[in-house]
């Protein structure tokens, strides 16, 4: 089953792995996050929270969410001529 806010199902089958740790957690959270075609992930992180955190409220991928909505990047990457030349701003 595939969705808008979980297209791989990377989050969801991090559900089902038994004994999974914080850190791999965050390493498919990672992996969830740049398989986003949206660059504002903090609605689906809020709609998986609300799809998996109350079933699983102890689970290590919970905790990753929760800490996704609280801290969101602060800066995106810039490329090409803005990454050399400082802004105007």
């Amino acid at each position: 089953m595939s969705d808008a806010s979980d297209p791989k199902g990377l989050v969801r089958e991090s559900y089902r792995i038994e004994g999974i740790t914080e850190g791999e957690c965050r390493s498919i959270f990672m992996d969830w996050a740049l398989s986003l075609s949206d660059p504002d992930p903090l609605p689906q992180i809020a709609a998986l929270l609300e799809r998996y955190g109350a079933d699983h409220p102890d689970h290590p991928m919970t905790g990753v969410l929760r800490a996704g909505l609280e801290t969101p990047p602060a800066a995106k990457r810039r490329g090409g001529r803005a990454a050399r030349v400082p802004s105007d701003d």
